[in-house]
């Protein structure tokens, strides 16, 4: 059995606001709450990225028209004692899922986590 950390992209849509930084703020506030509410603390809520198709450059992944925002957050959890990645994945995908429903999601990356324990090497 594997531990592995997944990150899951949602697509959190905000309506009435007039600034990235405020639409930013109420989206990671909104999806806190709602992970908060099923005792889901162990799920970081942050800010994900997108890349600047001229430069290159990593910005804020939110966009805002007609003072409704589209807002790209990235929640990772740690998933324990699954049998693989792609198992991580459904359940991470499946936890963050309950809680935040009808929220578009979609697994960005996992990565197998070290082990805690010790083999014997003698």
């Amino acid at each position: 059995m594997s531990n592995y950390l997944v990150a899951v992209e949602a697509a959190w849509l905000v309506r009435d606001v007039e600034s990235i930084d405020d639409a930013i703020g109420v989206a990671v506030s909104e999806a806190g709450k709602r992970l908060n509410e099923t005792d889901m603390d162990y799920v970081e809520v942050e800010i994900g990225a997108t890349e600047c198709p001229v430069c290159g450059e990593p910005f804020d992944s939110a966009y805002i028209a007609a003072d409704t925002a589209l807002v790209g957050l990235v929640l990772e959890m740690d998933v324990f004692n699954v049998d693989s990645k792609q198992h991580a994945q459904r359940v991470a995908k499946s936890e963050i899922g309950g809680a935040l429903r009808n929220v578009p999601l979609k697994v960005i990356h996992s990565v197998e986590l070290e082990s805690d324990t010790e083999e014997d090497t003698q």
